[in-house]
């Protein structure tokens, strides 16, 4: 059966439109950082891009969606890489109504590959964010390469991989076909794992000079704003292209996507109201994305109903997580934890509350217990939720100390003192006076030395 030219150029959109988020992304957490340290944030996100890029075709997408190579936890027997797409062009990942992921037309394996590549671009991404302003960008580098292989693609693998999706005779992970828990567009791959990372990160590497007695201000708000509308864009790639066909499945996960983004922003900003007072613009910015986050994993799987009940938890839940930081002297910078995992914890588990069989014929699994559902698939989320978290902790923990202890992982004192941008790329990202050009070509005011060797 060939593809249907529509489905393929919704996921092609789709695809694009995921990976405006990564920039986006960079945007979101920029403008929370010091103005020394914004360059730094930004090419921490956007060099996931090439970095990942490059994994993925190699190794990354056979390890997430070969055939699977040990009971259920890893794949690429015999397929690793992009290889069998590529000299099989014109093969089909077909897809079956009774999987968790409904599309009832083929696509071309490669159009769906550079879906799932956007999805593990921007995964490490969100981690990025708690460790924002102590980073060296190379051990960085190294962290994206090797956590994309060893932790990412294993996770997709166990979540993603249906039995018989790409092939009849494909084998996948464990998690979507012998526990049965369901995750439409990444809650647990995506967010959890994100979040759990991020967590050991931000132990690995430690608390910033001075925090929490000092805790630097955002430097640029609009900044932040402009990057949680544009991941708000994206994220429609993200949740509706998940359907993988242009179909009423993707309008519905289109739908409530919205709808759970605009309950969260109320919530986060309700919370807002009466802990401080002020409802704020960097409240708002983030109540967007932790409904987005909440959302994602049942986007496809609840009626508009219970999306904006997710949306108001996952806002107001994770607004409220923010202050547990605090509590446990956790300096997670930009709070990836309590938005990512917590809000991805609040999504898997309220599709075992929510999910209405009706709304997709694709659905595997039990009903909500609102929807006249016992307790077994909101076990089967808790489950799922409970491993992926671990896992990526205890990986994330290994292989940031051992970076640590090998080639180093933080910067120097001076440097997270002054501004990271300075010290690790040699720019800054303000022109504001005569001592901008520090750290550039020379440290005299006034008398600096250009590229080609004249004194100006």
């Amino acid at each position: 059966m060939a593809p249907a030219a529509g489905d393929v150029a919704w996921v092609l959109a789709s695809a694009a439109l995921v990976m405006l988020m990564t920039p986006g992304l960079a945007f979101f957490y920029g403008g929370m950082v010091r103005a020394g340290s914004v360059l730094n944030m930004l090419m921490m996100n956007v060099v996931c891009i090439a970095v990942v890029g490059l994994v993925w075709v190699v190794c990354g997408f056979g390890i997430a969606f070969g055939h699977d190579s040990f009971r259920g936890l890893v794949g690429g027997a015999g397929d690793i890489g992009l290889q069998q797409a590529i000299t099989g062009f014109v093969g089909f990942a077909s897809t079956d109504p009774a999987l968790p992921w409904p599309g009832l037309n083929p696509l071309p394996t490669l159009a769906f590959a550079m879906f799932q590549l956007m999805f593990a671009i921007i995964t490490p991404a969100l981690i990025s964010g708690a460790v924002a302003e102590r980073t060296r960008f190379w051990p960085w580098v190294v962290f994206v390469a090797v956590w994309s292989v060893v932790v990412y693609a294993p996770v997709a693998h166990w979540v993603f991989a249906a039995d018989g999706f790409l092939a009849p005779d494909a084998v996948g992970g464990w998690i979507v076909n012998e526990l049965g828990a369901a995750d439409f567009a990444g809650g647990t791959v995506v967010h959890m794992n994100a979040g759990a990372a991020a967590l050991a990160l931000a132990i690995v590497l430690g608390r910033r000079h001075g925090w929490p007695a000092s805790v630097p201000r955002p430097h640029n708000v609009p900044f932040t704003l402009l990057g949680a509308s544009l991941l708000w864009f994206g994220w429609y790639g993200f949740n509706a292209g998940s359907a993988l066909a242009a179909n009423a499945v993707a309008a519905l996960a289109f739908t409530n996507t919205t709808v759970a983004t605009c309950a969260a922003i109320l919530g986060w900003l309700l919370v807002e109201q009466f802990r401080t007072g002020r409802p704020t613009t960097l409240g708002a910015a983030s109540g967007a994305v932790a409904g987005l986050v909440a959302i994602t994993p049942a986007c496809g799987f609840v009626d508009p109903w219970g999306a904006i009940a997710i949306g108001v938890i996952g806002g107001a839940g994770c607004a409220l997580a923010c202050s547990l930081k605090w509590r446990l002297g956790l300096d997670d910078s930009l709070d990836v934890v309590a938005i990512h995992l917590i809000g991805g914890l609040f999504g898997t588990l309220l599709v075992g509350v929510f999910a209405a069989p009706a709304v997709n014929p694709g659905y595997a699994g039990e009903a909500g217990l609102l929807y006249g559902g016992d307790a077994t698939q909101l076990t089967r989320q808790a489950i799922a939720a409970g491993v992926v978290g671990l896992y990526s902790f205890l990986a994330t923990l290994v292989i940031g100390y051992l970076i640590r202890f090998t080639i180093g992982f933080r910067v120097r004192r001076e440097s997270e003192v002054r501004g990271v941008d300075e010290y690790e790329h040699a720019e800054t990202a303000y022109e504001l006076g005569p001592t901008a050009f520090s750290g550039l070509y020379g440290t005299e005011p006034g008398r600096h030395s250009a590229p080609d060797g004249r004194m100006v």
